[in-house]
């Protein structure tokens, strides 16, 4: 009867657990030390608008073979080097090998002379200069407009309550509009257990601290989650440099300007006027319905800060005849890091902005 164990087999097994050990120990001191971590937002950009605190940049490094330019809206309680965190790892470096003219908005980190900024100083105020910069920087009459989570809801409001800006088309991604599935934090603002006075600093802003822990309540054990993974693959050079990125970039929030809390608290969490598509904000009441660009809503299923539910009927909301859905297998972060989101959810993305584009001489 032959042997059960190949001798040869487990001499390779053993071999490779003893390197595995090796590297392991060396991966942990060096996570520890906090050395050796990769570098992070490498593609050459430049400023070429700004105001306040408000930055937006242009990248380079792509043909810009196709128009008009792309326009990211990133949210406003965390850093938007989200879409541009390593070589290889971002959405940036991926729509510019696509052909894209690429543009980004860094609201920056608010302090107390940000706390009375409401949604119309970004959505009347900031947006409608930057859609007029972009158009004049890159030398375009209109411009692709991409908002992510709460810059879904700014990209939103701001082209319903301003159809006269030059947007060609608009996407969303992750973007709450039922704040009725958004959880247990929207959940304790709806209840008045949590007013946003009760959670405001000395700057009149909600700190960063409480809304990365308004987060972490979602996935209470995803810490320990992650600490568990890192070990298990703490050999794994790769693996070590993506987990040391995301978890940089997933504790670095910023504040939430107090005026525009107040805002989403009363007209999203508690009265839930946005999955009516109907908000009153700057005199006036804005409507979805106004948005009759071509329009592309995407979903990840695997959300858990903004679940597919908390979507509601966002893509019968408006008034386009081009209308697409797009769900996506991932998580909130994973529709646009990670592996999957290179293979699979940015050529997907990709693709319908190409097809909403044309060429550029």
């Amino acid at each position: 009867m032959p042997s059960l164990l190949d001798p040869s087999g487990l001499l390779d097994r053993v071999r490779r657990d003893a390197e595995r050990s090796v590297l392991r120990t060396r991966n942990g001191l060096k996570h520890l030390a906090g050395v050796g971590r990769p570098a992070m937002t490498q593609t050459p950009k430049e400023t070429v608008w700004s105001r306040e605190k408000v930055e937006l940049w242009r990248y380079h490094g792509g043909s810009r073979r196709l128009g008009p330019p792309l326009l990211f809206v990133h949210s406003l309680v965390s850093r938007s080097y989200v879409f541009d965190l390593a070589p290889g790892n971002s959405v940036v470096e991926f729509m510019l090998g696509r052909g894209f003219d690429v543009f980004l908005i860094d609201w920056g980190v608010p302090d107390e002379l940000e706390a009375l900024n409401t949604l119309e100083t970004y959505t009347d105020g900031y947006l409608p200069e930057i859609v007029e910069a972009v158009c004049e920087t890159a030398g375009s009459d209109s411009v692709n407009v991409f908002g992510y989570c709460m810059g879904g809801v700014l990209s939103l409001l701001h082209a319903a309550g301003n159809p006269g800006d030059p947007i060609a088309s608009l996407a969303v991604m992750a973007t709450p509009i039922d704040f009725q599935e958004m959880g247990p934090f929207t959940t304790l603002l709806q209840d008045g257990r949590i007013t946003p006075e009760s959670v405001m600093d000395d700057t009149g802003n909600v700190p960063a601290d409480v809304m990365r822990n308004s987060f972490r309540i979602l996935q209470p054990t995803a810490d320990v989650t992650s600490y568990v993974n890192l070990w298990q693959n703490l050999w794994d050079d790769d693996y070590v440099a993506s987990h040391q990125i995301m978890t940089q970039w997933s504790k670095d929030h910023v504040p939430f300007p107090g005026a525009c809390f107040r805002q989403v608290t009363e007209l999203f969490a508690q009265r839930n006027l946005l999955s009516l598509g109907r908000i009153p904000l700057g005199g006036r009441t804005v409507h979805l319905s106004e948005i009759q660009v071509p329009f592309l809503n995407i979903i990840g299923e695997r959300d858990h800060i903004v679940p597919p539910a908390a979507n509601g009927d966002l893509a019968s909301m408006v008034d386009s005849d081009d209308v697409e859905e797009l769900r996506l297998p991932a998580g909130h972060v994973g529709l646009v890091v990670g592996k999957a989101a290179q293979r699979r959810h940015l050529p997907a993305m990709a693709d319908w902005l190409e097809r909403h584009s044309e060429a550029r001489t």
